[in-house]
């Protein structure tokens, strides 16, 4: 068996998955609701890793009770993580203060007066990327307004770092979470050392780096008391989510895409090209079969308020049924007889250029909108980003023909998916495989069960498709105009 690890910020899930036949054996998660967000301060976000660990353990033992085998059958482990967060320790491993997750807006101040000391040369040349709000930015956050606690930092790491070392009791990262905290310098090919110095981040805090595929440590005896997973299993794969999505949807080579709707809204193509967005408003990063001879470069479309927005919706509206929503949302006809949705409600955006939005509802008529019309218009809202996002990506020479996604989050809804298909005019295929799925087969081929990434994940299914049939174009033209000037 193989043992997948998917941390996302609403739950840890979990998946067995027997290395034979690929086939799931056992799913679980924890929480079974969602992980608290906490915002001490206005566009901040931040969790306890803590918090994390036990929900780990919880969903690792859920998951070993019910698979009905062996833990010792249990082979190799691999992670997938939510992206860009910041979790520092002391020299003794313990964690500082809570971290700063990815859709924690402070850091941008801080990230800018980077860009502009550094030269627009350097982070696009270089990083790929400005520093921008990502961990790098954050760490110099830190710094600034927390100095004490930067004092005590011998470490710092990504959340799924932090769950690896968990588990086995040392601290690595990778090449490609490296890169998404934007330390990565892809010409010299190695940590970003100009851009640690204008933070004032010694290379001594700079985690030791593991290959994604491979040997990155073993679950320790303490470890395994906790969560009934044998002592010396080795852990072979660590991802990202977004790269780790895309591995799950066979997204490798150039040309490839994969879609996400979970609490965020993604698009990832993957390409060969060692090219930054001019604005920055998509990003950059090393997917997970990068290498220095042959690049490949997951190019990272990401909307903050995606299910986030429908979350919020679902539970102002007293519904929380996903069958119901979808049903509300069909009987309202394309287009939401006029009323709009701006989803920016989950701090600032990139494609946005990092402008303040916020959520708004708009042309909101008291006699003619239900509770149905706002669903519609929401889900509707979260694809014009979607499409809004895909324009970015053709201007930078990417052409998107297929997006594979899974059949989870906001694509469980036919309504999103047909929209989103409509708007960007692309066809919409629904595949088997989610986040921990695909960590459980990167395990195996890092643990060298499988010799291939084909071999590992096998040949997609294809569960549903979306081609593009409706004209929304007077929608989206519509929904364009109050955004820009809801970002004037």
């Amino acid at each position: 068996m193989l043992l997948g690890l998917d941390l996302g910020s609403s739950s840890v899930k979990a998946c067995l998955v027997d290395a034979d036949t690929r086939r799931v054996l056992a799913s679980a998660q924890s929480p079974n609701s969602e992980m608290t967000i906490h915002a001490p301060q206005p566009g901040w976000a931040e969790q306890d890793p803590e918090e994390w660990w036990k929900h780990a353990v919880i969903a690792i033992k859920k998951v070993l009770a019910a698979c009905g085998r062996q833990a010792s059958d249990v082979k190799a482990v691999g992670i997938g993580y939510q992206m860009h967060g910041l979790v520092v320790l002391d020299e003794k491993g313990k964690v500082l203060r809570p971290s700063i997750i990815w859709c924690d807006s402070r850091a941008v101040a801080i990230g800018e007066k980077a860009r502009e000391a550094l030269g627009n040369a350097y982070c696009n040349d270089h990083l790929l990327n400005a520093p921008g709000n990502f961990t790098a930015s954050k760490l110099g956050w830190v710094r600034e307004n927390e100095p004490r606690i930067f004092e005590k930092t011998a470490v710092f790491m990504l959340p799924g770092d932090y769950l690896a070392y968990r588990l086995s009791g040392v601290v690595y990262s990778t090449e490609s979470g490296l890169s998404e905290g934007i330390l990565w310098d892809f010409k010299q090919n190695k940590p970003a050392e100009k851009l640690l110095r204008h933070f004032g981040i010694g290379g001594e805090m700079v985690p030791k780096l593991v290959p994604t595929f491979g040997d990155q440590g073993h679950i320790t005896s303490t470890a395994s008391t906790e969560t009934r997973l044998p002592a010396g299993i080795p852990i072979t794969y660590r991802a990202g989510d977004q790269p780790n999505n895309a591995w799950a949807m066979r997204a490798l080579e150039p040309g490839d895409m994969a879609g996400n709707g979970g609490t965020s809204g993604v698009v990832y193509a993957v390409s060969d090209l060692l090219r930054a967005d001019p604005l920055n408003r998509v990003n950059n990063f090393a997917h997970v079969n990068h290498s220095a001879t042959t690049p490949r470069i997951g190019v990272l479309l990401c909307i903050n308020g995606a299910g986030s927005m429908y979350r919020w919706l679902r539970r102002e509206t007293g519904t929380e049924d996903y069958p119901i929503l979808e049903t509300m949302a069909t009987s309202v006809p394309a287009g939401a007889d006029g009323l709009r949705v701006l989803p920016f409600g989950n701090g600032v955006e990139r494609m946005l250029q990092n402008r303040p939005c916020g959520a708004q509802v708009l042309n909101l008529d008291v006699n003619r909108h239900s509770r149905a019309h706002l669903l519609r218009a929401g889900l509707e809202g979260i694809a014009c980003a979607f499409r809004y996002g895909v324009d970015i990506m053709r201007e930078n020479g990417l052409e998107p023909r297929v997006l594979r996604v899974g059949p989870d989050n906001l694509f469980r809804s036919a309504v999103f998916s047909q929209s989103i298909a409509d708007l960007c005019k692309v066809r919409i295929d629904v595949v088997d495989g989610n986040g921990a799925w695909g960590a459980a087969v990167g395990a195996g081929y890092g643990a060298r069960w499988y010799l291939t990434p084909k071999e590992a994940l096998g040949e997609a299914k294809t569960e549903k498709s979306y081609e593009p049939h409706s004209d929304l174009e007077a929608v989206y033209a519509s929904w364009k105009s109050h955004l820009e000037q809801a970002i004037r």
